[in-house]
């Protein structure tokens, strides 16, 4: 058997686990963002030549968000190292078949991932899966999440008299946009691959170009 078809055996039970479960309640944090960031982490990792090890890809992308808190708990930051202890102990368990010298690596990929958690990636997988989940907040994907995201937590659009905090602090937990601002717009800085930071920028120039296009529609400018 090789590699691609060992993969998506993995891939096959991992899926299916999610399948099983009920309780998944946020849209950005679901079956889908999982696939998608593997798909994200395993491109990555072939552009920067294939030293990254797949199946602790895999796996990481899978369960970096075992546990997710809410942005608003006060322990948000925490929701790495717990996804990571929760990651071991699921893929000791459940699959006793899992690489047992692999799960170390899987979890020090899902502690660092996080923004907010301020871990630093030290392994080629964790490097990619945190490029690879910080392109989720970037593009047409990270403009959806984004918003969903505002929207569970009350949050407005945008403020109507000054959209892009010209003239204001932004405050992103009152406004949608300002979160370009705030987080998003930072993240191709923070890029730790070439083909993650070549992605980020792309997809960043493209958010500038919405957001311009957002402003001129709130003006009344239909202008194409």
């Amino acid at each position: 058997m090789n590699e691609s078809q060992i993969l998506a055996q993995w891939e096959d039970r991992f899926a299916g686990y999610w399948t099983e479960q009920q309780r998944i309640s946020d849209g950005s944090h679901d079956p889908g963002h999982f696939r998608r960031v593997w798909q994200t982490a395993r491109y990555i990792a072939r552009e920067e030549g294939g030293a990254a090890d797949l199946l602790v890809l895999l796996a990481a992308a899978y369960f970096h968000d075992l546990i997710a808190l809410p942005k608003s708990h006060p322990e948000r930051s925490a929701s790495s190292r717990l996804s990571a202890e929760e990651a071991h102990r699921l893929l000791e368990r459940r699959w006793p078949e899992f690489p047992h010298d692999k799960i170390p690596e899987v979890g020090h990929a899902i502690h660092a991932h996080s923004f907010s958690a301020g871990v630093a990636a030290e392994t080629p997988e964790a490097m990619i899966l945190q490029d690879a989940d910080r392109l989720e907040a970037l593009g047409a994907i990270g403009v959806a999440r984004c918003f969903y995201t505002a929207g569970q937590m009350d949050a407005q659009l945008f403020d109507p008299a000054d959209p892009l905090a010209m003239n204001r602090p932004p405050n992103d937990r009152q406004y949608a946009l300002d979160h370009f601002q705030v987080k998003l717009f930072r993240l191709p800085a923070l890029m730790n691959t070439r083909a993650g930071k070549k992605l980020a920028e792309a997809n960043a120039a493209w958010m500038r170009d919405f957001a311009g296009k957002l402003c001129r529609e709130i003006d009344g400018d239909h202008t194409v």
